[in-house]
């Protein structure tokens, strides 16, 4: 992991197209501002985990489903 200092309007670059700029400072919270460009998606690491999660969730019903029916239509044929 590599650990940057930043002060209150300094910024650390991302490639060419992605900009973290350090807004404000207070006791226990540092806000950010986060320039992309619009096809990337930026999400808070505690929602990134349940879109995943939700995802992943998703795909494994869908696939006992799509079984499920296979199974069905091969015990139907025989």
């Amino acid at each position: 992991m590599l650990v940057l200092s930043r002060k209150i309007n300094e910024e650390i670059k991302l490639g060419p197209e992605i900009s973290i700029k350090i807004l404000s400072i207070s006791e226990n919270q540092v806000k950010i501002g986060i320039e992309a460009p619009k096809n990337v998606q930026i999400f808070r690491g505690e929602v990134f985990e349940k879109v995943k999660e939700s995802t992943i969730e998703a795909s494994r019903a869908s696939t006992q489903k799509a079984n499920d029916l296979l199974n069905y239509k091969i015990h139907k044929v025989e």
